[in-house]
């Protein structure tokens, strides 16, 4: 355990790092528990600056929880084996603290799709109770369901890849050429093992659609969309230019045709953040086969895009376009370090300030 400034950092025991106010009376006044997830090769230390920021603006509301359960080597060992190893450590989490009522999860890289693999395991049914109030059209929260009996507010995804990383210039340093990307798909799991299957839709376990085609439905006993739903927000951040690992399509969750024009900074405040869009969600027939099996990749993609298009999202559109560190705009998103990312800040802040707490 360590203090910096008004910030206290305690290590768990069962996993993960808390961060929150250093003064006991603040911490204990905070109802709401925000999830940090770092990406593939991460670790805590990835949320330095933006869990420090958290409890610096929000003081005596958060406790900020850097997952600690997938860093390293362990990032590759498939995205449903981390999203079941971060619903175990975010149930630990909430145990330690039973004044918690509200959570929110922030999330970077190929963590959002952990993120929302763990959510569909934490998802929790309203009670038969709440069900009739639903019924009989009087509105209540819990009548949605909760994410581990808490309340849920925020799904925040920085540079996320939620239609995977297979389809063209998904990925962009492999330049956007057919073949090549071909190529990717088949040889990925030598490098990112089970992980990469699942980024490029090549796993068919027992005759299943490819993970993430499953995760943009209720699957089995896992809720994926059901529990995504009940968030008051769902926001998803991207790198417009110069992010070499994720595409701006696949981490804004659009269609090609729908990427903007891109333009210059907003303001001043957030010198980075170059458009902002609110999409109320599509008319979608619940009927749809989202999860009908499919070798076509384009259609595959549109059917995530669809489904996950059926949900409201807040997409806020970066670009370090005329910053000197601008060739790591992956790792500037999220300020993984500070000394060499801090062009990254205002975006950190942006997401803060407009928190719901």
């Amino acid at each position: 355990m360590g203090e910096i400034g008004r910030v206290r950092v305690e290590d768990s025991v069962q996993g993960g790092v808390d961060v929150l106010s250093s003064s006991d009376d603040m911490a204990s006044e905070a109802d709401h528990l925000v999830v940090l997830v770092h990406g593939i090769l991460g670790s805590t230390a990835n949320w330095k600056f933006t869990a420090e920021q958290f409890v610096r603006s929000l003081l005596d509301k958060v406790v900020v929880h850097c997952s600690d359960c997938n860093s390293y080597m362990l990032t590759l060992d498939g995205i449903d084996v981390m999203g079941e190893r971060l619903a175990e450590e975010v149930v630990e989490a909430i145990n330690r603290r039973p004044g918690i009522q509200k959570i929110s999860f922030v999330a970077h890289s190929v963590g959002g799709l952990v993120a929302r693999y763990a959510i569909g395991r934490l998802y929790r049914l309203p009670s038969r109770k709440d069900q009739e109030v639903c019924q009989s059209y009087l509105y209540d929260e819990n009548s949605r369901g909760s994410i581990c009996g808490l309340e849920a507010m925020n799904f925040v995804t920085l540079a996320t890849p939620h239609l995977g990383s297979r389809g063209n210039k998904q990925v962009p340093f492999l330049f956007g050429i057919n073949a090549i990307e071909k190529v990717a798909s088949r040889v990925i799991h030598l490098i990112f093992r089970r992980t990469g299957k699942h980024l490029f839709l090549t796993d068919m376990d027992d005759g299943k659609p490819p993970l993430l085609q499953r995760m943009v439905v209720d699957w089995g006993d896992l809720y994926f969309m059901s529990a995504l739903q009940i968030f008051r927000r769902r926001v998803a951040y991207s790198n417009v230019v110069h992010d070499h690992i994720v595409g701006w399509r696949t981490s804004s969750i659009r269609r090609n045709s729908e990427l903007p024009e891109r333009e210059d900074s907003l303001s001043e405040k957030y010198p980075h953040i170059v458009y902002e869009e609110l999409s109320n969600g599509e008319n979608v027939d619940k009927c749809t086969d989202f999860a009908g099996f499919t070798w076509d990749y384009q259609l595959l993609e549109e059917k995530m895009v669809t489904a996950l298009s059926s949900l409201s999202w807040e997409k806020v559109d970066v670009s370090f376009h005329n910053s000197i560190q601008r060739f790591d705009a992956h790792s500037v998103i999220q300020v993984k370090d500070f000394l060499i990312h801090s062009d990254g800040a205002d975006v950190i802040h942006h997401m803060i300030d407009h928190f719901l707490t």
